[in-house]
């Protein structure tokens, strides 16, 4: 098990490695000037060029990845070109909504999503199975903005029982942070519930025709023992795989819903850097979202032997 740590621990730097390169080389040779849009339109050819020569953006792109890494190293992921305060600053500011949101969406898309799929994989071919395959469909089919703008429609604009968009922070009191959070919690999880659903469905179905879930019905155990102490324990590998894969897609969808529902995270983050060609915004963030994805897909990694003992590392 050591070994195996250790293994995925230096696969991980590696993975980094990969990562930061090819970050670093998509922003630098995108089409754009960074250092003609600080200027403005009205700057000269010279200003730009002065521009360009204290940002080190006409070093050669190996000093400047070099550069880049170093400063990494020692914590440092560089100061915003637009803003001019450090990116860890501007991230740290942006956390809280993007967290309370990610964890938000994470809790109800798991517990609906592993619930409506143990009830469709215990109904099977049933009325409720093919409601719950339905709204899974649906999740899968209708875009999140078109979700989000149809929630804003009915539950903000027509019966104001919701605020159409913004944010508040928990020390502002927890019932209007999370009265803000309920329409782009949902507008979120509903792809992620239809994601799990399907998996769980399958992954109990395939365990539900085991023989020994048959013994265990036949000798008595209720069915709330054979579906979840019996049936969702060995199938839960493939619904914690889905589960870590979840957070890949979380992060596009965090981008998109706090853009509808104006909620200032590190989505909008994101998304006003690239409109400004911010490179040590998104170079940052886009490490620590890429580092974060990594440590999640190996803690699901070792999360196997837990509900598996057969499982051997």
């Amino acid at each position: 098990m050591a070994t195996y740590i250790l293994r995925r621990m230096f696969s991980t730097v590696a993975v980094m490695a990969m990562v930061g390169m090819f970050v670093f080389l998509l922003l630098r040779l995108a089409p754009g000037d960074p250092a003609a849009m600080i200027a403005g339109k009205a700057a000269t050819a010279e200003v730009i060029a002065g521009i360009r020569e204290q940002m080190g953006l006409n070093d050669p792109l190996p000093i400047q990845f070099i550069s880049w890494v170093h400063d990494i190293l020692q914590g440092d992921l560089g100061t915003s070109l637009f803003a001019g305060r450090p990116v860890l600053e501007l991230v740290s500011q942006r956390l809280e909504p993007t967290i309370s949101l990610s964890i938000l969406t994470m809790v109800i898309s798991v517990t609906a999503g592993v619930c409506f799929g143990i009830v469709a994989a215990w109904r099977a071919g049933g009325l409720v199975d093919r409601i719950l395959t339905a709204f899974a469909t649906f999740g899968f089919s209708v875009p999140v903005f078109v979700v989000g703008f149809f929630l804003i429609y009915f539950c903000a604009i027509n019966t104001h029982w919701l605020p159409v968009q913004g944010y508040k922070l928990i020390e502002h009191g927890f019932g209007p942070w999370l009265e803000h959070l309920i329409l782009p919690t949902v507008t979120l999880s509903v792809p992620y519930i239809a994601f799990i659903a399907r998996i769980t469905r399958a992954s109990m179905l395939e365990v539900l025709s085991e023989d020994y879930i048959r013994t265990a019905a036949a000798k008595g155990a209720s069915t709330y023992s054979v579906l979840f102490h019996h049936a969702l324990k060995n199938a839960a590998a493939p619904i914690l795989t889905v589960i870590g894969l979840s957070f890949a897609g979380l992060i596009g969808g965090v981008v998109i819903t706090e853009t509808v529902f104006n909620i200032p995270g590190i989505g909008r983050l994101v998304v006003d850097a690239i409109n400004s060609r911010d490179y040590p915004v998104i170079q940052g963030v886009l490490i620590l979202v890429s580092g974060l994805y990594v440590l999640i897909n190996l803690a699901v990694d070792l999360s196997y032997t837990l509900v598996d003992p057969r499982i051997r590392y």
